[in-house]
């Protein structure tokens, strides 16, 4: 062997050993990068933004007239939206007010009736009274021939017909208190229904104006000017935009360690790695995506293929964060859940009391209605 092969050769063997303790360094530090790093988190690009979509519709019948809010615009919460024709409304409201009137006025006169039924009562005594007496004068008389009997026999048959009539008007009056016993013609059941049935109107009259539930903005509005809407017939949706969170779509073989509570980042396609969204793990589904799809897998089958199913894990967003880089629903995600710290359990925690989501601007001033039935019923109990 030459001597100018000897070298070749240990250099050779010098660089051979070098690069494999390269490698061996760069395996060693991808294991303690895998250990202190990679098996704490878990990531995932299968992930979704989420939010309510809030379906507006008619709580009555009618006809549209005016659309005040389109796509993509800001409404706030009891702003109105959408307005139908009231004249229908009105005219209902006119008939109900009509029927309470009625129903206040046909009270009144069962009351005042129970007053003629006992004076007729009293009468009916009188009369009853005043034949027994004539009865009595005669009957003596008949034993001295001074009266013929077929007088008395009249007279017996007048007391007969006075009591008969007597207890016919006792029975009437009967009749009369029991419509009218124990309350207070303002407060009898028939006053009482037509009142119900004014409030009803009146409510029906202040819904031809359709209010947002919810601040938010207008999305798929499929509601147009002219149109004859039932009740509960979608017109638009309305997003919160302030209301969002992500959905992760993990793997079932990486939700070992992922419980309730733990710290996640999200990076949204939208903004990129510029912006990071800081959040918590909130819940895990229940089930699958193919347990709730509208086909479920029939894995019973003999061609059967194993698929890796996912579970959507939810993810919260820090308003701040959101106020300051907005989002929309269904863009895109991917979320690194730290599993580094245990967090809470596995399965959802219990519903608060308090609900999740309220609004109060459907609420309608009941109280308005009822001082306005109230003043139908003192008009129409006025002498």
């Amino acid at each position: 062997m030459s001597t100018d092969t000897q070298p070749n050769n240990k250099k050779r063997r010098i660089v051979l050993a070098g690069i494999t303790a390269a490698f061996l360094a760069a395996g060693a530090a991808y294991a303690a990068y895998y250990a202190l790093v990679l098996s704490k988190r878990v990531e995932t690009d299968n992930a979704y933004v989420g939010g309510n979509l809030v379906n507006v519709s008619s709580q009555v019948t009618g006809s549209v007239v005016e659309i005040r809010a389109d796509e993509t615009q800001l409404v706030q919460a009891g702003m109105e939206i959408v307005r139908l024709d009231p004249s229908d409304a009105e005219v209902a409201l006119a008939q109900a007010e009509a029927r309470l009137g009625t129903a206040v006025r046909q009270q009144r006169e069962r009351y005042t009736s129970v007053a003629q039924y006992e004076a007729v009562v009293e009468q009916r005594r009188v009369e009853l009274k005043a034949k027994q007496e004539d009865l009595a004068r005669r009957a003596p008389l008949a034993a001295d021939n001074v009266v013929s009997g077929e007088d008395v026999a009249h007279a017996r048959r007048a007391v007969d017909d006075a009591k008969a009539a007597l207890d016919v008007a006792q029975k009437q009056l009967a009749a009369a208190r029991v419509t009218v016993a124990g309350v207070a013609p303002a407060e009898h059941p028939n006053v009482l229904a037509a009142k119900a049935d004014y409030l009803a109107a009146w409510l029906a009259a202040r819904r031809n104006a359709i209010v947002a539930p919810v601040t938010g903005y207008v999305a798929k509005r499929s509601v147009q000017v002219g149109s004859r809407i039932a009740p509960g017939a979608p017109l638009l949706s309305i997003v919160p935009l302030d209301q969002l969170w992500v959905d992760a779509n993990f793997k079932e073989s990486e939700l070992r360690d992922i419980r309730v509570g733990q710290a996640a980042t999200i990076e949204a396609d939208i903004y990129g790695s510029k912006v990071v969204y800081h959040g918590k793990v909130v819940g895990l589904g229940a089930g699958t995506g193919s347990a709730f799809s509208l086909l479920p897998a029939q894995n019973a089958t003999g061609n059967w293929i194993k698929v890796v199913q996912r579970v959507p894990v939810r993810i919260s967003l820090d308003p701040k964060e959101l106020a300051a880089h907005p989002l929309r629903v269904g863009l895109s995600a991917t979320v690194d859940v730290d599993i580094s710290h245990p967090g809470g359990g596995a399965l959802g925690t219990v519903a608060p009391p308090a609900p999740a989501y309220a609004t109060t601007v459907l609420n309608q001033p009941l109280q308005q209605a009822q001082a306005a039935t109230d003043a139908i019923v003192a008009k129409n109990m006025a002498n």
